[in-house]
């Protein structure tokens, strides 16, 4: 079958033909027709990752058909019994295991949904792994509610316009950060409130309204600054560190106004279930940004890469 194919660290990723996968008890065969980059595929290719074994199909995003019914894959594989923290058997779905940058795949049948009714194949494609981080970093961590203000870090990256639309959608007053005035610009379309370019100097000076929540998935020396845009009783939610570690983060402003800080990862078998209920409900519509065939993955490879993106890039098998 074909197949986007890294065959070892330091070579690009490559368009070739490998064995398709074998049936096996309890799983189903998924004939696949779309799925979508994350960083996580990128930061692999280039050996910033754990645990990386080669040749390996990357991708954790894919949406496809069984016995002619359209459904979508969970990523998140073995979480476990307890919904607050995943099992040490956790994994996402293309590392260790070949995922879904492939035609075929071979899948555990309690990791397959119905695809929403409302969604094209590639809007569900751009779904899975942003959609259930996203809502369990805002639901199951945060514990979202409709009168809270919302800011959203660096939007324009795939999890950080579901947390935007997902808050929108349950009422929320949301605010967001980019990195240049033309994302800003895209942002202010889907409703949010307020938006901040982060590249400018001292920019939280700007923001005139203190957050009940903020999502971040940056870290850094910018963390200190969320940290006094807080409300009291903040829940500020991070679910990455692109920017590294928390640096000159004054303890004072978080213990005087209560404000907590919660990791997430992914999210649980049930998190995935009612974060589908959830879009279903609300016809919420990932954004994308743009689409590549599986053939020319390479060069979706280099998009994603560059940071430019707004929304997800999908692939079309």
């Amino acid at each position: 079958m074909k197949s986007l194919l890294l065959a070892e660290l330091g070579i690009p990723i490559e368009f070739a033909n490998v064995e398709g996968p074998k049936s096996q008890k309890n799983h189903s065969i998924i004939d696949l027709h779309a799925s979508a980059l994350n960083h996580r595929d990128v930061w692999i290719t280039k050996g910033m990752y754990p645990g990386i074994v080669t040749p390996i199909i990357l991708g954790s995003d894919g949406v496809g058909k069984v016995d002619g019914k359209n459904v979508i894959i969970n990523p998140g594989i073995n979480w476990g019994a307890n919904e607050s923290v995943q099992s040490n058997d956790f994994e996402v779905l293309g590392l260790p295991r070949n995922g879904t940058f492939a035609e075929k795949i071979c899948i555990e049948n309690k990791y397959i949904y119905s695809k929403p009714e409302h969604l094209s194949i590639l809007e569900a494609a751009a779904l899975p792994l942003a959609g259930v981080t996203a809502y369990r970093v805002l639901f199951s961590r945060c514990q979202l509610k409709s009168t809270d203000k919302v800011l959203v870090t660096g939007a324009g990256g795939g999890v950080a316009l579901m947390a935007i639309q997902f808050a929108l959608a349950n009422g929320c007053e949301v605010h967001v950060t980019c990195g240049s005035d033309e994302k800003l610009g895209r942002a202010i379309e889907l409703g949010v409130s307020g938006g901040y370019n982060y590249k400018k100097e001292d920019w939280y000076k700007d923001v005139k309204v203190h957050f009940d929540i903020i999502i971040d998935s940056a870290g850094g020396d910018s963390f200190q600054h969320l940290v006094k845009l807080c409300a009291p009783g903040a829940r500020i939610g991070f679910y990455g560190a692109t920017l590294g570690k928390y640096n000159n983060l004054n303890p004072q402003l978080l213990f005087w106004r209560q404000v907590s800080i919660l990791g997430s990862t992914m999210g649980s078998d049930a998190d995935f279930k009612s974060m589908l209920d959830f879009v279903s409900k609300n016809k919420i519509h990932p954004i994308i940004d743009e689409v590549f065939d599986l053939k020319d993955g390479a060069k979706a490879f280099d998009k994603m890469a560059a940071g430019k993106q707004f929304g997800k890039i999908v692939l079309q098998h």
